[in-house]
């Protein structure tokens, strides 16, 4: 009757089989989207684990600094600082939202900027992808090429973000966590929508997709 959509904090705690809360849907595999590579994430909060995908033809550089953090252990113990029912869900940039110390490496390596890899322009030669639910976007500054570390996990569909942000993968799996995400309280701080609560990212790992199972990354990968 629409009440998942209507009324999803009741929903989601009072009737969630009927909401489909129990029975998470399918991974998303190169099957299901052909310009996802073979690299995965798995985050894992407290409210469940969001894995996600890439797409190395769409915004090449942007996914080989985004998985040499991962792979560094950059982004445990950082945290979703921002919860935008039907907009974004976004990670704290490495060198500013982790309670972990970090080493002169991985600070480095967390302050770069990569460059825009816009699709969908005119002059793009990446394939158009758009930001739409379960979209991985590179935050940035107004300025050109201004991304470091931080990403926003879309909630709902944003055109007005194509062509200016860069799309460099999707959430494959774990869209029942941010449906959960949804539900938290939150606060306004300027032009942000945050989670009263820090939600955390308890670890992480770089995996591989092989014939729909993941399976740990062989050792020379992260070289």
């Amino acid at each position: 009757g629409g009440e998942c959509e209507k009324n999803k904090g009741f929903m989601s705690d009072a009737c969630p089989e009927a909401c489909k809360l129990c029975t998470p849907a399918p991974p998303v595999d190169e099957k299901d989207d052909p310009l996802l590579g073979r690299e995965r994430v798995v985050m894992t909060t407290e409210y469940g684990e969001i894995v996600l995908g890439f797409y190395p033809t769409v915004a090449p550089k942007t996914v080989a600094h985004i998985l040499k953090l991962f792979r560094m252990g950059g982004y445990d113990t950082n945290h979703v600082f921002r919860v935008d029912k039907g907009f974004v869900a976004q990670v704290q940039g490495v060198d500013g939202g982790r309670r972990a110390k970090m080493s002169k490496a991985l600070r480095k390596e967390a302050v770069k900027n990569v460059p825009d890899e816009f699709s969908g322009t005119p002059s793009s030669k990446f394939p158009d992808v758009k930001h739409v639910r379960g979209m991985l976007s590179m935050g940035k500054f107004d300025e050109p090429n201004s991304g470091t570390s931080s990403f926003s996990m879309l909630l709902g569909s944003a055109p007005f973000l194509d062509g200016k942000y860069t799309i460099f993968g999707r959430v494959v799996a774990g869209d029942h966590v941010l449906s959960r995400l949804e539900t938290l309280e939150t606060k306004k701080e300027g032009i942000f929508v945050m989670p009263k609560e820090r939600i955390e990212i308890l670890s992480s790992a770089v995996m591989m997709s092989y014939m729909g199972q993941l399976v740990i990354e062989p050792p020379d990968a992260a070289e």
